[in-house]
């Protein structure tokens, strides 16, 4: 999974990234700090893991991760090249997923590209851009499309139809993530590698002083937003989830629990990431290895197998599962088996967040 930090210019988009991959990004007062993007790739936390291998000592443990890329801050104009404008384009391409940081904080030693805060405006500057940059790409496929509609190929012309369709609803100011279509015409959709298809989570920056008191206007504003767009949102000061990231790991549980702070940032958005992309996690345990497996929501069990390896899921058999829930209860898969908890699924099971899973195949 790879998310993309964007944002406009001083909006914490850095300040975030390295507190959530304590990769040690440049962080300054002025546009344009980050002009090739800082890549961090950080390791999905999870308290299930953490009990398997307390259970079997594994010789290794390996969480799923996520790639964070710290994109270089938009200005007016970046679809026509302005400011670093193609590269910021080419490089929200690359990304399953967008993490859109605005800021909601008042602070007058910090510039603002536009010389205020409005989390509005802001957001509306992003997403114009990324309409043009989609509205050019749609008139390219169209007039290609039409070229060849003397054909009469009656794919082309359903083709043309929704083509058409999706540059009216882009020339209306909307992003294409928030057109209705069918599930034939959502995988033509994917084809065109539409920005403003990707999916969105937006993130509220806020100051200290706003940490656990009632949202303030900026990011109601910004949750609206998120609202209207079927986008999530969420609540973050960069600056000391910046200074969280630096602390030993021993001390960070007490010093969120003193702020008033339930899950880190980290935390938040790796939820909020899930939700978004209809992801979940199986795991595995053993002696060797204790292991988290990211795959889509609704993922039959040969398919999950094939995460492992290809033969896992070409000689598939059988999958001997127990939720991960009934194993921390009951301490042991033994345990499990002697209550006949564990059970034996088939090729059309649907793969359950947590299950802990061991897969029989032959090749």
């Amino acid at each position: 999974m790879k998310l993309g930090v964007i944002g406009l210019p001083n909006v914490g988009k850095s300040t975030l990234f390295n507190a959530i991959t304590q990769a040690g990004a440049q962080a300054a007062n002025y546009p344009f700090c980050t002009i090739e993007p800082n890549v961090g790739v950080v390791a999905v936390p999870d308290e299930r893991l953490d009990v398997l291998a307390e259970m079997y000592n594994p010789e290794k443990y390996t969480p799923t991760t996520i790639e964070f890329v710290d994109i270089a801050g938009l200005v007016r104009g970046a679809s026509r090249g302005e400011g670093l404008g193609n590269k910021f384009l080419s490089h929200i391409r690359e990304v399953d997923a967008v993490v859109h940081v605005v800021r909601c904080f008042e602070d007058e030693n910090v510039v603002h590209v536009d010389g205020s805060v409005d989390p509005k405006r802001d957001v509306e500057t992003i997403s114009i851009e990324l309409i043009f940059a989609d509205i050019e790409t749609v008139e390219k496929r169209l007039e290609r499309a039409r070229k060849m509609q003397k054909s009469g190929d009656k794919k082309l012309l359903a083709e043309i139809e929704l083509l058409e369709r999706v540059k009216t609803h882009l020339e209306s100011g909307k992003p294409a993530r928030s057109m209705e279509v069918s599930d034939e015409e959502a995988e033509s959709m994917r084809t065109l590698f539409l920005l403003t298809s990707k999916p969105v989570i937006y993130v509220a920056n806020v100051g200290e002083d706003e940490i656990g008191a009632e949202p303030g206007e900026h990011v109601k504003t910004l949750y609206e937003i998120a609202k209207t767009e079927n986008a999530e949102a969420l609540t973050v000061c960069c600056k000391l989830e910046e200074e969280i990231s630096a602390l030993d790991p021993s001390e960070k549980g007490a010093f969120l629990t003193e702020m008033g702070i339930p899950e880190s940032g980290l935390d938040q958005l790796v939820k909020a990431c899930y939700r978004l992309l209809g992801l979940i996690s199986y795991l595995t345990a053993g002696p060797k290895e204790v292991r988290a497996w990211t795959i889509p929501r609704g993922t039959k069990a040969p398919q999950a197998a094939g995460k492992i390896h290809t033969d896992f899921e070409k000689g598939f058999i059988r999958a001997e599962i127990v939720p991960f829930e009934t194993l921390a209860e009951l301490g042991s898969i033994a345990a499990c088996k002697e209550k006949g908890l564990v059970r034996s699924e088939g090729k059309d099971y649907v793969m359950q967040d947590g299950d802990v899973t061991l897969f029989r195949f032959n090749v």
